[in-house]
């Protein structure tokens, strides 16, 4: 069998790993960094925030079409330059207006880096391993998710400075950039189908529409769920300081069900990973929302099921994700041609933000007219929409779909 732990594959894994831990470094305390500082009210957190995702979505398409055309690894370190680059512009943004800018811009290079880095690791994987390899890769995401936060969170309530965690942020993605600029690619060979046209499928792989159409819905809970999980557990909930705890629990879930499903994998059993991923994170989501009413209505108080909804739900969100996304993952790129990997990643990543992005202004806007409680049973609600589009219709249209794999 081919080696799969090559050192490329290493270091691309590593550089992904800086990408996301600055990434995560800031998630968490965002929302708390534009209340204290500039007195930003829910619903005005929820656009502003939403603003990285929004970019990163409309840069995604472009960014896979430049993967697909020209030099992979100029791409790659260019997108990243441009990625660690934006962390400054947080130490300069002196009023709202500004640092909504900034944030704003920030996500177009994220959106074609994550693009960039996720396609040179499936070029740096042999292709008896690619399954395997690309749920692999996604722990060090799942590493950076667990451990970011928390350090985060620890580092503020320390320190109480913001400053001090945009320097950390911008020196750590400098350091995945020079990872990255070590990596070796195949040499760039020029697509030999030219078009004088420009087409959709250049931007965006048409034939898996359906597979991404049904991953918008499951970004969407994401994206409710990690912005305003600290606010609340804090408001709703009376549970202070979890947030780091829950990130991490998360992530132990999403590090279990790589390993876990690492197996199925490598068999090519991906509509068995994705079926059960979205599974337990229906669970998760269900019980994170109605635990505590479960406490109310049977106790008069929620705070004991509360405890165990929002911890409990960290756990299985995390192991749902885990195979949930590695399995739509492979599962685009298995109807892909090798000239189109970079633009089967950015349908994914694309599906994924545009659920991320309304999650998060959606989830503000529901939050600010009917509470956080109406926002999370929308949740519950949207991803058993998202389960059941999927065994009605995604499963078979990605069966009836799937190429042969290319080296």
């Amino acid at each position: 069998m081919e080696r799969l732990w090559n050192r490329n594959y290493m270091k691309v894994m590593t550089a992904n790993f800086a990408l996301f831990f600055a990434f995560y470094l800031l998630t968490p305390l965002l929302p708390l960094y534009l209340h204290e500082t500039f007195g930003a009210t829910k619903d005005v957190i929820g656009l502003v925030l939403s603003g990285y995702t929004i970019i990163a979505l409309l840069c995604r398409p472009f960014s896979g079409y430049f993967v697909d055309s020209y030099p992979r690894k100029a791409v790659l370190l260019i997108a990243y330059a441009a990625f660690a680059i934006f962390f400054a512009g947080y130490l300069a943004a002196s009023t709202l207006l500004l640092f909504t800018i900034v944030r704003t811009l920030h996500g177009g290079p994220f959106g074609a880096v994550t693009v960039a880095n996720s396609t040179a690791a499936i070029d740096v994987l042999p292709s008896s391993r690619r399954n395997e390899g690309i749920g692999y890769y996604g722990l060090s995401n799942n590493l950076a998710m667990a451990i970011s936060p928390t350090f985060a969170i620890f580092v503020y309530t320390q320190t109480h400075n913001f400053q001090l965690l945009f320097w950390l942020a911008f020196a750590i993605a400098l350091f995945g950039l020079a990872v990255d600029a070590t990596v070796t690619l195949k040499p760039f060979t020029a697509p030999t189908t030219k078009r004088s046209t420009v087409s959709l499928d250049r931007f965006f792989l048409l034939r898996g529409w359906l597979l991404g159409a049904d991953m918008v819905f499951f970004g969407f809970c994401f994206g409710v769920i990690s912005n305003y999980l600290a606010i609340y557990g804090k408001q709703v909930l009376g549970i202070t300081g979890g947030t780091g705890t829950w990130f991490m629990l998360c992530s132990v879930g999403l590090i279990l069900s790589r390993l876990q499903g690492g197996k199925a994998l490598r068999q090519g059993r991906l509509t068995h990973n994705a079926s059960e991923g979205m599974l337990i994170s229906l669970v998760g989501y269900t019980l994170f929302v109605a635990m505590p009413a479960l406490g109310t209505l049977f106790t008069g108080q929620a705070p004991a099921l509360s405890a165990v909804g929002y911890y409990g739900s960290a756990l299985l969100i995390g192991l749902g994700n885990g195979h949930l996304w590695p399995a739509f993952q492979n599962m685009m790129i298995s109807m892909a041609h090798h000239n189109e990997r970079g633009t089967a990643n950015s349908t994914i990543l694309i599906s994924w933000d545009f659920g991320m992005g309304l999650g998060i202004l959606l989830g503000g806007i529901i939050a600010e007219a009917a509470g956080y409680t109406a926002a999370f049973w929308t949740v519950a609600a949207v991803n058993l929409a998202g389960v059941a589009l999927y065994f009605l219709k995604a499963r078979q249209f990605y069966i009836n779909r799937q190429i042969a794999q290319e080296k």
